[in-house]
């Protein structure tokens, strides 16, 4: 009893100092250095805090057993180290039931752990919003995006869109002002339509910590809610051709009021339509570009 009690006190000190140690930590190192937080904790949407304690608890627990393994290597190290004067082999033990059930009943454990928290995350993130305040179909092309905001028409005759070039290669990357971008408004319930006018494609938005592949013939679907204006940075994460290093864009989650003003923009420039049925070459403005592409 006294060394149980010797414990629980022991405990006490360990909590304080870890509470002392986490409070002190900044939002980034509280997600795991992941991006899409700010320092006020508001993160990109609604699914990203979910994704960064999947990560983080995830990793705390693989640090565990880490430890626990890297220990009990070296203290077997140590202990049974020859010793000055001792010849031969070792007594040799096997068939000890009690640790091979450790060693089997633990991984199980551990294995279907991370796979039904994962199942149950992935589950949440691959729900579809049967009625989204926001429909949007994102087609990858070699290289670049075009973006079509869907109308109430059937045909999508009233729908508007914006076409989009490849990034510009600059002598320290690549010039970010001229890229596709993407207009969400804040809170809004948004569905992507994923769409490839090639080859495979991998749409991703840096800081909402998800990516999805678009395929050619086949639709895939994200469904997410924006909770924090800013531009974020997009990219394709499936190496596709020549020049999928330029084929970058940005995402510009702005108020209602700006994203209807952007809608209306781009019917004011003619950019009304369906364009599902257009081929990536027919999507450039410039015959450099088109050049590019080829």
């Amino acid at each position: 009893m006294p060394s149980k009690r010797r414990l629980r006190w022991a405990a006490v000190p360990v909590g304080i100092a870890s509470v002392a140690l986490l409070s002190g930590c900044t939002t980034s190192q509280l997600h795991g250095y992941l991006p899409g937080f700010v320092d006020d904790g508001t993160p990109a949407t609604n699914h990203t805090d979910m994704v960064a304690g999947l990560w983080v608890n995830s990793w705390i627990v693989l640090l565990a057993v880490g430890v626990i393994t890297w220990g009990l290597m070296l203290w077997a190290v140590i202990a049974y180290r020859r010793r000055k004067g001792q010849s031969g082999l070792p007594v040799q033990l096997r068939y000890n039931m009690p640790v091979e059930i450790f060693y089997t009943v633990v991984p199980l454990i551990l294995v279907v752990g991370f796979f039904a928290f994962t199942a149950r995350d992935q589950n949440t993130l691959e729900t579809q919003y049967e009625n989204p305040d926001v429909s949007i179909t994102a087609y990858g092309k070699q290289w670049a995006w075009d973006f079509q905001y869907n109308g109430e028409r059937e045909d999508n005759s009233d729908a508007v869109y914006s076409m989009g070039v490849q990034a510009t290669a600059t002598s320290d990357g690549y010039d970010l002002d001229d890229v596709p971008t993407l207009y969400l408004p804040v809170n809004k319930t948004v569905q992507i339509e994923l769409r490839s006018r090639d080859v495979i494609h991998s749409f991703w938005i840096i800081d909402f910590l998800y990516k999805k592949d678009m395929y050619l013939g086949r639709e895939n679907y994200w469904s997410f809610t924006p909770t924090r204006e800013g531009t974020f940075e997009g990219k394709c994460a499936e190496l596709c051709g020549e020049y999928h290093s330029a084929m970058l864009f940005n995402v510009k989650v702005v108020s209602e009021g700006e994203y209807e003003a952007y809608l209306s923009s781009l019917r004011a420039a003619g950019d009304v339509g369906d364009i599902s049925d257009l081929s990536r070459l027919q999507n450039y403005s410039t015959a450099d570009s088109t050049e590019g592409n080829e």
